[in-house]
């Protein structure tokens, strides 16, 4: 039996409320959230959905509401016909074409154009929330920072999701020793997962994919394969904030922080922050609401 919460509101207020979900951290896991605009024609004009596994009870609703900070709109539930509830809530994933890549659900074909690396992620564990703009905005930037020459031998994903930017940095740099991390254990599955669907061998060696869990850079394994040249982190403004001195830490002298997740408002923030820890600005992108930052760490004198 599923079920689905719906509610109506302007893309910011969605937008806010899909980033305080990311805040909470004894979410049920059950609970799947996407946003999305209502219709082509009305982009200001969003929808919250939640799915979940089981008619929504007062303390469900209850959570859904308390991810609008000025007052939850109204919320209506309805349910479903029997289908894979966690699939559904990404079946409107559209590809990613960003950089020289190419990712794609199951529910989209693959492209075949010389020089264009495409990816399958099952609709299941595709994006999260569905802020691809930060998904897209690092591929096309990985892209970027190795048409600019940038030479990656070992590199972190922190964060890592899927594995999905772990494995476009690879794929650029395929001789590199590479690390992945994210909090959730679930994610270690996931990346295994997607690394054989897509050609990668999990493993410590070069042009291998090593994946550990992890609370941010606390971590023997992380802190021992450091230093990186260059450290990939597609997350939160606030946990970015955070992590600028540790990313100072294991980042080598010279190498490269690619952040992302972070709205343009809160961009001078997280870039004091990384100032303040010994980075400076190499570039920056906008795609959509979201700002895309390499920086690069000074190097020794």
């Amino acid at each position: 039996m599923s079920w689905k919460i719906t509610a109506f509101a302007p893309r910011d207020v969605v937008q806010a409320a899909l980033l305080a979900h990311e805040e909470v951290w004894d979410w049920d896991p059950e609970i799947v959230l996407a946003g999305s605009e209502i219709e082509e024609q009305r982009p200001l004009d969003w929808q919250l959905e939640a799915w979940l596994p089981r008619k929504p009870t007062k303390k469900d609703k209850a959570a859904v509401a308390a991810l609008f900070a000025d007052g939850a709109p109204e919320l209506t539930a309805e349910k479903l016909p029997e289908t894979d509830w966690l699939v559904m809530s990404q079946t409107q994933v559209q590809p990613i074409r960003a950089g020289r890549f190419h990712v794609h659900t199951g529910d989209h074909p693959a492209i075949d154009e010389p020089g264009v690396r495409d990816f399958l992620i099952p609709a299941s564990q595709a994006f999260g929330t569905g802020q691809h703009a930060t998904t897209a905005g690092c591929l096309a930037m990985l892209t970027h920072m190795k048409g600019e020459g940038v030479t990656a031998r070992n590199i972190a994903d922190i964060g890592t999701g899927t594995g999905l930017l772990a494995f476009a940095a690879l794929d650029l740099w395929p001789r590199a020793l590479a690390l992945a991390s994210d909090i959730d254990a679930v994610c270690t599955q996931v990346v295994e997962d997607n690394a054989a669907a897509n050609g990668f061998t999990m493993g410590g060696g070069a042009g291998e994919l090593v994946m550990t869990i992890a609370a941010g850079c606390d971590n023997a394994l992380i802190q021992g394969r450091a230093p990186y040249d260059l450290v990939i982190a597609n997350i939160l403004a606030g946990p970015l904030i955070e992590l600028a001195p540790d990313f100072a830490k294991i980042c080598a002298p010279g190498g490269n922080l690619l952040l992302a997740g972070l709205l343009t408002t809160q961009e001078e923030a997280v870039r004091r922050a990384c100032f303040r820890a010994g980075f400076r600005l190499a570039k920056r992108v906008v795609n959509g609401d979201w700002s895309i930052l390499w920086l690069r760490r000074r190097a020794a004198r």
